[in-house]
Formats: structure tokens, sequence, C-alpha cells
């Protein structure tokens, strides 16, 4: 069994193929390949990942925040990486996180 961390207010997962809700299961768990660019790793959690404290809920920064994503030295790429990063997550097409988030308070194996 692996732990990851979810905000406690983030939604419960949706069900494989349904619309993203921003339970952020998928992202907290490992980068997507371009979660691995930006964050320079292919394991952990997403450094792109950012909690919307106001709609409650997770949010790819690569869209939601391009600029702090990227940096001050990066920053003039952000509308790019924005459009970019929309098709490289496929943004709107649905979950495909196979992987299954238990809370704790569900009982653990």
């Amino acid at each position: 069994m692996r732990v990851i961390h979810i905000h406690p207010d983030a939604p419960p997962q949706p069900a494989l193929g349904a619309p993203c809700n921003g339970c952020g299961v998928c992202c907290l768990a490992e980068p997507c390949p371009l979660g691995q660019v930006v964050s320079r790793k292919r394991t952990g959690a997403c450094d792109a990942l950012r909690w919307a404290d106001a709609e409650g809920l997770y949010r790819c920064g690569a869209i939601s925040d391009a600029e702090g994503v990227l940096g001050p030295r990066w920053r003039w790429a952000a509308p790019l990486l924005r459009r970019l990063a929309r098709r490289w997550i496929a943004a709107g097409v649905g979950c495909d996180a196979s992987l299954r988030a238990q809370r704790p308070d569900e009982g653990a194996c």
C-alpha cells in the first residue's frame, strides 16, 4: 500500500472515464509526462499541482499557474505552456487514474 496525502476537502475520486473533478489523486501519486518535465522527477507528487482553496479542488499548475511553475526566467513562455498543457494532460477528456484512493477513515487493509 502506498500513502499519498490528499487535502481533506478534496472531492472524491471520480470513476474511471468520468470527467475530472480535481480530486488530485493521479497527480499526487506520480507526475504525468508533462509533470515529469516540470517537476524534474518521475516519482512522488507533481510539483506543478496546485490546491485551489476557493474552488476546493486541485488544478494543474501548468494551466492555472504557468508563470509560477516556470519561474521568473521562463515566465515569457507561460501562454505557450498553458496551451500545450491542455492537450498534453488531456484536460476535460476524463479520469484515467486506474489506482483507487482510500481515505484513512474508510479502514485500511
